[in-house]
């Protein structure tokens, strides 16, 4: 593998502006977009603290990275590989009031330049040519305090109400590098529907566009359909539709509101040398010529919804360590989930830099807690930050991703099981066969008689 260089110069702050850094990352988010953020919200500071709002902002995003620490930890790490030690720190309290006055706009601001697709060469982010992204939503627990309880309910359950109130965050993510195209989030009492509705600016021709049976209401695709971007949702197997006309492949046509779409019904099987289980799905999509885009191929695809599903594992599971986020008030939480997607998505991107570098490689085989751990290392070193410096263009963070690529997915099956005693699902008991067995998976369009 041929790694280039190549010569820049990076900015480094001073006094009391040096903490702001996030590490090597700091060269996605550079000083420079964040001082413009600043500006363009507003929120710069009118005389200089010792906790800046520039400062602030990094502090925000490390605080994402170590969502297991306080604030005050956080802060330390940022000045640990700093040339000098501040001459003062500051104390809890102070932190507190700069994220304060720091306020939502700048981390949402943030995020909106970030977010994106981003770039790359891979042939998995494309199929026949259309950019695959996914839609769907999670809940995200947040502390227990009168501030959270007056905006985020508790949801119920078989025993009442949940121990924490939560919020609903639904996405927009390209399968493919699994970045945050677009986010929206809010009380879970808003339904995944509503969220997903909001996010239909974010969506554009030439997009194709994979959901769950939830995201199959006729209005909600007839609204995204009309932002030019394909569609290929599931909907109940059971679900009447009419037929407009039918399709050699064993597809056909019908009309949902003004919509036209095309209905793929699939039988699916999947096979080990222990059993073989079957599954039905039906399958609306607008791409309607079933020459151009096989049935079989779309049922396929189909699969590659569960890319936004990793994505939020990656997100509750790998940063957050299925942690209750840190804010006690609802402006707090809305800033802590805008530094948590900055977070993800600046990660993503150098994951993706990284892969592209080595031509045929599939993003999605990086691992995301090897780009976090190398992340966190980086930014305790204050790595990437220093001046005129030779800058690998992958970087310390891609290197080790590149070393710790995942193997290619094998076709395997495991029934879940869980062992918690407090768990809703019926224990197993000890002897029950854990060994996860090879699968083949096969496809059988059918002929269905609505």
């Amino acid at each position: 593998m041929e790694q280039t260089a190549t010569r820049r110069t990076v900015k480094v702050a001073a006094g009391v502006f040096a903490p702001g850094h996030i590490g090597e990352l700091t060269r996605i988010v550079p000083f420079e977009m964040v001082d413009d953020v600043l500006v363009a919200t507003r929120t710069v500071e009118r005389r200089v603290r010792l906790v800046p709002a520039r400062v602030t902002v990094y502090l925000l995003l490390a605080g994402a990275l170590f969502a297991d620490l306080g604030y005050r930890q956080v802060f330390e790490r940022l000045c640990a590989g700093l040339a000098g030690p501040l001459s003062v720190r500051p104390s809890g309290s102070a932190l507190r009031q700069a994220r304060q006055r720091l306020g939502t706009a700048p981390l949402k601001a943030l995020f909106d330049l970030l977010r994106g697709p981003v770039a790359t060469t891979a042939a998995q982010a494309r199929w026949r040519g259309l950019l695959v992204v996914a839609v769907d939503g999670t809940l995200l627990p947040v502390p227990d305090t009168p501030a959270n309880l007056a905006v985020f309910a508790k949801q119920r359950c078989n025993s009442g109400a949940g121990g924490y109130p939560q919020i609903r965050l639904t996405a927009l993510v390209a399968c493919g590098t699994r970045a945050v195209i677009g986010a929206v989030f809010g009380p879970a009492t808003t339904g995944e529907l509503e969220y997903a509705g909001r996010l239909a600016g974010d969506l554009r021709a030439g997009m194709l566009l994979l959901g769950d049976r939830n995201f199959a209401a006729a209005h909600l695709l007839n609204r995204l359909a009309a932002t030019g971007a394909d569609l290929l949702v599931r909907c109940k197997s059971g679900r009447r539709l009419p037929v407009v006309a039918r399709c050699g492949d064993g597809s056909f046509l019908t009309r949902i509101g003004a919509l036209t779409v095309r209905v793929v019904d699939a039988e699916i099987g999947v096979a080990t040398s222990r059993e073989t289980r079957t599954g039905h799905y039906r399958l609306l999509t607008t791409l309607t010529d079933p020459s151009a885009y096989p049935a079989a191929e779309l049922v396929r695809l189909y699969h590659e919804r569960w890319e936004i599903e990793t994505a939020y594992a990656e997100l509750k599971s790998t940063i957050l360590g299925g942690r209750v986020l840190r804010a006690r008030t609802p402006a707090g939480v809305e800033q802590e989930v805008w530094a948590l997607l900055v977070a993800y998505q600046v990660l993503r991107t150098a994951m993706t830099d990284a892969t592209d570098s080595v031509p045929g490689t599939d993003p999605d085989r990086a691992g995301f807690t090897v780009a976090l751990s190398a992340a966190r290392d980086q930014l305790v070193l204050a790595a990437g930050i220093i001046a005129d410096t030779v800058v690998d263009l992958v970087g310390a963070i891609g290197r080790q991703v590149l070393v710790q690529l995942l193997p290619e997915r094998r076709v395997r099956t495991k029934d879940r099981i869980v062992k918690r005693a407090i768990s809703k699902y019926n224990a197993r008991g000890p002897t029950i066969d854990r060994t996860t067995y090879k699968a083949t998976i096969s496809i059988s369009v059918l002929m269905t008689d609505p």
